[in-house]
């Protein structure tokens, strides 16, 4: 078990950098969408917050 929880992280970067390589502007657009993502969910948290102790 040991073996495979050192052998995935190399799997995943590999396949990171294929994807990158094969495809740089789809990556990119990719990584742009997960960071909106994160970001919105960032601001809707603390939108949140405002409103509940804002009133």
């Amino acid at each position: 078990m040991a073996k495979v929880r050192q052998f995935v992280p190399w799997v995943i970067a590999a396949f990171f950098v294929y994807a990158v390589i094969t495809s740089p502007d789809k990556s990119a657009d990719t990584v742009r969408n997960l960071w909106d993502i994160l970001k919105q969910g960032f601001e809707n948290i603390g939108q949140f917050f405002a409103n509940l102790l804002g009133g």
